[in-house]
This record gives C-alpha cells, structure tokens and sequence, in this order.
C-alpha cells in the first residue's frame, strides 16, 4: 500500500472515512453491553491468533526505524514482542470486564413545576487519534472508544505504519464480525503530513481529538485542529525526597521511576532532595545512579556532593530527557520544592518521599498536577496501572478529563426532561 496519495484522493478517501465513522457512531451509542463485552473478546482472540503475523509486521517497521536512525527510546516504544502482543490482548480483556460507562444516570432532578430532569452520560461520538511509534496504542484505543461507544479514525506514525496497519484491520474485522458496521475503527492509509492537516479540520466528523506522541506534533495539532483537544505536551515528572524518609526506600523509589523505563512519560525527570537529608540520602543514590548508567546534571549545592556530576543549566529544569539523565536540585523546604514543580513542571506526575503526614498532605494540596504520589514511582501513571484495562492517553487539561483516560474519561451526559403538560410562564 502506498504511503501516500493525491490531495483531491486524500481529501474524498478521509471524508468517506469520517461518513463511515459517524453512522459506526450511532450503532455503538445504543449497542447493548454484553454486546460491546463480545466484541473486545472477539478483538483480544484476533490479536492472539495473528500474534506471528502482527510480529513480522513489526519487523519490517523495526527495520526501517534503525536504518532511519531512530532514537533509542522510539525504537522502545515501536517494539512488539510477545509479551506485549498478549498485554494489548489482556488489556482488551479488562476493559470488557470493566461497568459499561454509558447510559449511567449521574443526577435527577423534580422541580417545582413537576419537571424531572435526569443527566446521563453518553458517548462523545467520533474520536481521532494521533500518535507517534506505540503500535500498542491502535489497539487500546479501539478498544476504549468501543467500551465507551465511539467510533475511533486512528492516525498512526510513519515509522509504524506496518504495524498499526495489521491491528487495525483486526480491530475493524472483529467490530464487524459483531454485526457493527464498517467503520468503527478506521485506520489513516496514508504517513503524509497532509493527512493530518485533512483530519485537524474535520469537525463536521470528529467530536473530539487526541494527539500522542511529541511536544511538536502536540503543539501542531493545539495550533491547527478545529474540534475540542485533549493532550500533554510532554512529562516532567519530579520526586522530593523530604527531610525525613525512609532512605532505602527512597533510593529503590528513584531507581524505578528513572530507570525502569525511561522513554516512558512518567519516568522521572527532574529530583528535589531537601538539603537536611542530602548527607544520608545523595552517597547511596549515586552509587545507585551510577550503576544503573544514569547521568547526573546537578545545581551547584548539589556538585559540591557529588564533583562528577554535569552542571545543569535552566533549560535542564523544563527537560523531558526520555533516556537515562536526571536533573538534580538541592531544596531548604516542601514548600521550595512544590515552588519549583510548579514552576518548572508539565502537570503530569509529580511525587513526595516522606515520613512526614503533613508534609506529604501540604504537597497534595498544593501540587497543581493531574496526578500525585507519596512513597511510590511515578511511573504507576497508566490506564492499566489505575485499572482501566489501557488508555487513550493521559491529559494535564482541566476541562473534561485529567490523568489517565479510560472509557469513562470518552463520555459526555445529556439532559432528559419529563414533563406532564408544563409550560413557561
């Protein structure tokens, strides 16, 4: 299939993609649960059986990337192996197990006049999806936009065409094999850069539109889309250890949430040690970092503490490295280091190792971040984490949702009003 297309087939094909997704749209937003519940089984089984092919799909993307000289950490992201062809099956699994968020009642209301007005929630109708290198995300994004009964029009990277390709038409064949139509999860044919600025401007399509992936690419798609965004723009994920904490602890903490995956976005970046715990805490987390290959970039407090450390610069404070290099600050206060968070941070996920209740509960309170920990990795900021199955993504917005989204997060509510023969005076 070719990568590319004329504008005028570019602009007619992803119209009728957008026609097709809004009548899958309306079928999803009355199909009944056990039936949505059938087709994620049906999509989990035929992720399972193509296990091999989806593997030699990835090859070919593998390939390309390392001859194109990919970074390290997209190639990461652009891996599939078995264990995550059967986590993206597992997770399709969960969601199906999960209550079905649409049609719950969320508020009724009798007014004086004898008016019931009853709020319940609904799908948001079409979602689009772009993203960069996770293949895996073509999976759980059909699949929670089917829970929450949204039809998805998918826009995968280049560098993951052959990859996403193979899972979407698994993902379509299985929500057609359930009797929905042709549709419901769709996938852009084309890595043309116009294809994106098509898809930004079809509002008379899409309800809603969610990019993964880059600072750059989310910026563009803030910049040129028509419908409602949700998005992060990048993780700056910080850990304070307090004056009081339970070093051993705190070092197996800030290895996990740097090292574990560190082309993650909830892998640490930036970590704020109070100054009053620096001489038990910074020698067994040096040795800690050093063993693990990480590279230190310190302020000059902290320098004087560890000499070989790179001197970091202000730039490094609004980093989101994605690889092995951390950033580190010397702090007087829990109130200096929710300063600098909230300063220097993307909202994301930001933590506090502590001992001290009142410290851990001022760092709540005050952190403005969509997601926040005491004594645990930043890195547990997942849709499968939090239980959702998977997610479509995670938002540092205000409005609608926040932190990982799962099918509840891909609903809006509408207002039933019964009436007996009331008029308005």
């Amino acid at each position: 299939m070719s990568t590319t297309a004329t504008p005028e087939l570019m602009k007619s094909t992803l119209t009728e993609m957008g026609k097709k997704a809004k009548t899958a749209s309306r079928a999803l937003a009355v199909l009944p649960s056990d039936e949505k519940n059938r087709c994620l089984e049906m999509m989990a089984r035929g992720v399972e059986q193509a296990a091999e092919a989806i593997k030699a799909a990835n090859a070919e993307d593998l390939e390309k990337a390392k001859q194109a000289g990919l970074a390290p950490a997209m190639i990461d992201r652009l891996t599939l192996t078995d264990r995550r062809i059967q986590e993206m099956a597992d997770g399709l699994r969960v969601v199906a197990s999960q209550h079905d968020p649409v049609g719950r009642v969320l508020s009724t209301t009798v007014r004086p006049n004898g008016l019931e007005i009853t709020k319940i929630s609904v799908p948001l109708g079409v979602i689009g999806i772009i993203y960069e290198s996770r293949p895996n995300v073509t999976v759980d994004a059909a699949g929670i936009c089917l829970k929450a009964g949204n039809a998805v029009i998918l826009r995968g990277g280049s560098e993951a065409f052959h990859s996403n390709l193979i899972l979407a038409g698994i993902m379509n064949r299985a929500a057609i094999g359930c009797g929905l139509p042709d549709g419901t999860v769709q996938l852009v044919p084309w890595t043309d850069h116009a294809a994106v600025n098509l898809l930004l401007k079809m509002d008379q399509y899409l309800d809603l539109i969610i990019p993964r992936g880059g600072e750059r690419l989310i910026r563009l798609v803030c910049a040129e889309a028509t419908m409602p965004v949700l998005k992060h723009y990048k993780g700056v994920c910080h850990l304070y250890v307090d004056r009081e904490c339970d070093v051993e602890k705190a070092v197996e903490i800030v290895v996990n949430a740097k090292v574990q995956r560190p082309s993650a976005c909830n892998a640490l970046e930036t970590l704020l040690i109070d100054r009053k715990i620096a001489e038990r805490f910074v020698p067994p987390f040096v040795a800690a970092m050093k063993e693990n290959g990480v590279e230190l970039r310190g302020d000059e407090e902290f320098r004087k503490l560890d000499p070989e450390a790179v001197p970091a610069t202000e730039d490094d404070y609004y980093a989101e490295y994605l690889a092995l290099v951390l950033t580190v600050k010397m702090v007087g206060s829990v109130e200096e280091a929710v300063e600098h968070i909230n300063q220097y941070g993307s909202r994301h996920s930001d933590g506090i190792l502590s001992d001290i209740p009142a410290d851990i509960d001022y760092f709540f309170a005050n952190v403005d971040s969509s997601t926040l920990y005491a004594n645990a990795s930043t890195r547990f900021t997942d849709g499968g984490e939090f239980g959702m199955g998977a997610e479509i993504g995670i938002s540092t917005d205000k409005l609608h949702a926040r932190g990982p989204m799962g099918a509840d997060e891909l609903t809006s509510y509408k207002y039933l009003v019964r009436g007996s023969g009331q008029i308005r005076p």
